[in-house]
This record gives structure tokens, sequence and C-alpha cells, in this order.
């Protein structure tokens, strides 16, 4: 494939004019449409960004996306009946729910008129709840004379991928019980539909096997040539390593609470490794840091109150030795981070790459994993992380490294270095322009 500077104003090619569509407000939380619209516009593109909003907060990101780099922004408000409405309706078809739950009318209505209004390049649809808006204006006829847009669709994951795997391992039975309703359906659409587009993106080359054998086994031919993998980056301005002194024996997870993956991880992982952990070294503390815990999580909390590194309360939720802290909702996650000892990525299924290791890489805290937590990374095991297989190999690599701080600072040092060389957003946004341009030719 060609090669660009991928800078403005550097290289042979000329910017281009991009349709960004997403089905939810891009945010710092929603890491990877931020930042592409972000990194797109500082090489030079002119981004136009369609999406919906539901309430205050997400109506607040879509206006910052002016400020975000984005040259233009069309939003349509998603009433918090409209995606049950949806999901309701997909009940009647052979569709996923998550093909029909953000889908607004009115904003399908103007990125049409859009399509044949303005000459954009390319069109970039991002995510299974984005797919019905990319299908839709694949399905679109240009205008007379004019040549149809290429379709970017970034299904980011193979979603059924990550059905499966939740059907089998979730802690909640409602989530197994969801995901092995939806599996079927999710399978057989991502199959259909991903070879109907001129390129298809995911994060990782699992996700990219996965969704190439969904589309192979329904003839989608030709695919492969077209099926592309586009890593997330780390903001590494954002997260970036401090000179604030990092809390002794401190362990944190971090990641949003509500996701039964994480859920999940962080269940197990109290569990089964913990009371090893403190058999061998009573004093270390677990922080686990991410907005709207359930329940079984929420429960996990120890505390008898006071303060963590955030400043946010911390009222215990049950009385214990303060060895466990649930903080909810915080509003940086950085000084979790950067005053951590060691960042624990415990997940037993997902798919794609994990963010929240990243941006503990990014903040040189040495990162203990599961297989499935680095299995998109070509990070070096044993180097820039330490993987553990089993409870007792996260048991031993824990122990190890709290008791060897010229180890962790190596892991730490290895860890900021393989994210500058393999995930900063610029190169992303320079591999994406590449791909932008082949479907052009």
């Amino acid at each position: 494939m060609r090669r660009t500077e991928g800078v403005p104003g550097v290289g042979p090619h000329p910017p281009l004019n991009v349709l960004f569509v997403v089905p939810y407000a891009p945010t710092r939380i929603r890491t990877r449409p931020f930042h592409l619209i972000r990194a797109l516009a500082s090489h030079g593109h002119r981004v136009t960004v369609a999406t919906v909003w539901s309430n205050k907060e997400e109506r607040a990101a879509v206006e910052a996306a002016f400020s975000n780099g984005a040259h233009a922004v069309v939003a349509e408000r998603l009433p918090r009946t409209r995606p049950l409405w949806n999901c309701v309706r997909a009940l009647l078809t052979a569709d996923p729910l998550q093909a029909h739950y953000s889908w607004s009318p009115a904003l399908a209505h103007r990125l049409a008129r859009m399509i044949d209004d303005a000459p954009f390049d390319v069109v970039h649809v991002e995510h299974l709840r984005g797919v019905r808006y990319a299908l839709a204006l694949a399905n679109r006829l240009p205008r007379p004379g004019a040549r149809r847009a290429p379709i970017i669709w970034d299904s980011v994951d193979c979603i059924s991928s990550l059905f499966r795997r939740a059907a089998r391992e979730s802690q909640t039975r409602r989530v197994r019980l969801a995901a092995r309703l939806e599996l079927r359906r999710t399978e057989r659409y991502e199959g259909r539909v991903a070879p109907r587009f001129d390129r298809v993106l995911v994060t990782s080359d699992v996700d990219r096997a996965e969704l190439l054998e969904l589309a192979q086994a329904r003839d989608g031919a030709g695919l492969a040539e077209r099926l592309e993998v586009i890593p997330n980056g780390v903001d590494l301005d954002y997260f970036s390593p401090s000179d604030e002194p990092r809390h002794p024996m401190t362990l944190v997870i971090t990641g949003k609470m509500s996701y039964h993956a994480n859920a999940t991880a962080v269940v197990r992982f109290v569990e089964d490794v913990m009371p090893s952990v403190w058999a061998k070294l009573p004093d270390v503390r677990l922080l686990i840091v991410g907005k709207d815990p359930p329940r079984d999580v929420a429960r996990l909390h120890e505390a008898p109150g006071g303060s963590t590194p955030g400043g946010h309360d911390t009222r215990p939720v049950n009385r214990g030795g303060g060895r466990v802290v649930v903080t909810g909702t915080v509003d940086d996650i950085r000084p979790f981070l950067r005053t951590a000892t060691l960042a624990i990525a415990p997940i037993l299924y997902g798919v794609g790459i994990q963010n929240k290791v990243l941006e503990a890489l990014a903040c040189a805290t040495p990162v203990v994993a599961t297989p499935q937590a680095v299995s998109a990374l070509s990070a070096r095991a044993g180097e820039d992380l330490i993987v553990g297989r089993t409870p007792g190999e996260l048991v031993t690599a824990i122990v190890a490294l709290l008791e060897d701080p010229d180890r962790r600072r190596r892991v730490g040092q290895a860890g900021r270095s393989y994210v500058e060389r393999r995930h900063s957003w610029h190169g992303v946004a320079s591999r994406l322009s590449d791909i932008y341009r082949d479907a052009l030719s």
C-alpha cells in the first residue's frame, strides 16, 4: 500500500473531505472516534462529523467536536425512548439489536441530503451500531456525473466474537442469556454486511480473522483484500508519566465498570487472585476505578472512609480492612494510574484493543495482564508488560514486581516506549489516510 507523510502541507497527496459518522457522541471515553477525528484534522483533512446525542453531557461533547478539529458537525437528538423502540422493531427482523440501537431517521435523512449536496471524498462510519447508516449511504445512487464516495465501515471489533465469549464467561446470568440470544443474529449479520463496503476496519488481527471467517461462510469473496487492521492509539501527551511519588503496595484496575467484561474480570480477580497476594503481602491495596460499578463490584469495597488519589469520597459499602476501594465515577483517572505501583488488566474475555492497558503503559505504570487483555498488542511479554495466564501466575507476577522496584521501573519505561513506537494517534491517522486514498484509487 502506498505511504504518505501524513502531515498538513507535506507529501504528494492533497487533504481529503471526510464525512465521519459516529452512532454516539465522540468523547474521551469513546476514545477511537474522538482521537481519529482530531488526528485526521491535524493531518489537514476536512472532517465533517455526523452523530446523535441523548443528554446534555453528550450535547456538550458534540459541540466540543469543533475544538477537537471537526470542520462541521451535524447532530440529531436521539430521545432516550428511541433506542428501546429501535430494539423492539429489530426483534421483528433477523438483525441484531446493536445494528438498530442508534438509528435516527432524522440523521439518516440529513446524511442522504449531505451526500447529494457535498463532494465528500470518503465516508467513514463507525461500529455495528452505525452500520445501518453505512448501508443506507452505500445503497444511494450518486448524482448523474458524480462519483460515489467510498464507504469505509469501521467495525472496530468483531461483536459476535464478544458475544460468544460473554455467553461462556460473564459473571452475570442476564449478560450470558442476552449474549446467547444475540450471538447467532450477530454472526449472520456481520458476515453478510461486511462484504458490502469498500473497506472494513478492525482494531486487531484476531478480530480480522474472526470477521473474515464469518464473511467467507456467507460467500464474502474478496473481503480479505479490503479488511484492514487499524489499531487504537493512546494520547501520549494526556496519558504520560509524572513526578508524583507512587503509593507503595497499590494496585489499580481501571475501566467502565458497568461493562460486563470489566465487572466479571474484577470480581474474579478479587476472589481468585487477591487472597493469595494478601497472604504474602498483607498491606497490598487494590483500587477499582471506573464509572457505574454494578452491585457485585460495589460490594467488594472495604474502605472505612477517606479519599483516594483522585480526591473522591470513598465512604464504605461495607466495613473491612480498607484493602479494596471502589471509587465509582472519577473526574480524571490519570492520578490513579500515575501513583499506583502496578496496573492490573485481568480481562477474561473481550475483543479488540484494551484501551485501559494502553493508558497505563503510557503513564509508565508497570502492567500485569491476562493474555486476553493484551492479545491484540505486539508488546513483549516479560519486558514491556507482564502476562499471567492463571491466577497462580498472576499472583507470582504481582508479588515479584511489588518486591522489586528496579524491575518495576524497567518494565514501566519499556511499556511507555512501546506505546510511543506503536500506538500514537498520529501514526494511526497516517495509516488510515493511506486506506482512504487506496479506496479512492
